[in-house]
């Protein structure tokens, strides 16, 4: 019996009862599974009165997550994230719970549970560029997803593009979204001198490197990168998962980084020279906010939402222009001073952006939906 109903047992008092969906937290940590693990850790001292649950794939919750680490009673959901199974299992698991409210932190909502129904939808990448994802993918979005953003009690989006991109494409108010930024953690600092360098020789990197992380996805936009890798004086330092380097044709100067642990994220950023992020489509763009943080120079794609995010504190290039990356990049690895004034003005910036704040709105929406 979870903790809330043994409560309800023992006193007759009515408990108000949020579930949080944590299904996609599995594997190497992502912003989305990041968001959900910080509203998680972050909303019960919020609002003591209340009970929070985290609704989990049939795995759990995986290990090596610090503190990060759900403290949260949990509900194990009986078919995994998006399986063909998904739907009756994600159905049984909130009847279960008896939840007054269902947050579902990513795209994968419950078409047949009728309770009040809170969604974020963190972009609308799979309706934008459809021929980067499967027929299933875009069916699943345009057949369930589409649908159930109209019937949900609230909408949350990270950014105002992807508030606008949403609207657009699932054909709703712009205004039905409510716009609540994401946070950067207090472990993304700046690391001292003997802690980077401690790190890149655990790790083996020279003395200087630029960071770049990501996946092989197309609208990643990695490959513009490797276009580019072979002309530095310094390596690209790649964080993109096994094979990335040889798939994407980074030259052999290249070092693909393993898995890195959620501990040694700003240390991979504050070490670096600078941070290379050529995305041309994101929701948000969380990780050139943690590298502000960790006091790492950014130059960033100029698509999307990261201009929104980056403020005036990263250097915006397009996506397409390989020779501006090149002379950008040259010119950050060259001028320390350059390195010095864009690292102030980043950490400037992600000092405006809080999961603390983030989870007091979030916590708002929950109240204003009950």
């Amino acid at each position: 019996m979870p903790d809330w109903l043994a409560l309800l047992v023992l006193t007759g008092e009515r408990v108000t009862r949020v579930l949080i969906d944590l299904r996609m937290v599995r594997g190497r940590l992502h912003g989305i599974a990041r968001y959900a693990l910080e509203l998680a850790r972050r909303l019960p001292s919020l609002q003591p009165s209340w009970e929070f649950a985290g609704l989990t794939a049939p795995g759990g919750i995986p290990d090596g997550l610090g503190d990060l680490k759900p403290q949260i009673p949990l509900v194990t959901c009986a078919a995994g994230f998006l399986s063909p199974l998904e739907q009756p299992a994600l159905l049984a698991s909130l009847s279960r719970a008896s939840c007054d409210l269902f947050h579902a932190t990513s795209f994968s909502v419950p078409a047949l549970w009728p309770g009040r129904l809170v969604v974020t939808l963190h972009d609308a990448i799979h309706l934008a560029l459809p021929e980067n994802h499967s027929w299933q993918r875009l069916a699943y979005y345009r057949l369930l997803v589409a649908p159930r953003a109209r019937f949900a009690a609230a909408l949350i989006a990270p950014s105002e593009f992807s508030r606008a991109e949403l609207s657009k494409h699932l054909g709703l108010d712009a205004y039905r979204f409510q716009v609540i930024h994401q946070g950067v953690e207090s472990t993304y600092h700046p690391p001292t001198e003997e802690e980077a360098r401690a790190w890149r020789n655990a790790r083996r990197l020279p003395a200087r490197y630029l960071a770049a992380v990501g996946n092989p996805k197309p609208h990643k936009n990695l490959s513009l990168l490797a276009r580019l890798a072979s002309g530095l004086p310094i390596p690209i330092a790649l964080a993109a998962g096994s094979g990335a380097k040889a798939g994407l044709g980074f030259p052999s100067s290249t070092i693909e980084l393993p898995a890195l642990s959620e501990a040694e994220m700003p240390l991979l950023y504050g070490a670096a020279v600078a941070m290379l992020h050529p995305s041309r489509y994101e929701g948000f763009g969380l990780p050139i906010l943690e590298a502000m943080a960790s006091g790492c120079p950014v130059i960033s794609s100029n698509s999307a939402s990261l201009p929104e995010v980056a403020g005036n504190a990263a250097q915006l290039l397009s996506p397409d222009d390989v020779e501006a990356w090149r002379q950008a990049t040259l010119a950050v690895i060259r001028d320390a001073g350059l390195r010095r004034q864009m690292a102030e003005k980043g950490m400037a910036r992600a000092a405006m952006f809080s999961w603390d704040e983030c989870a007091r709105r979030t916590l708002a929406v929950y109240t204003r939906v009950l």
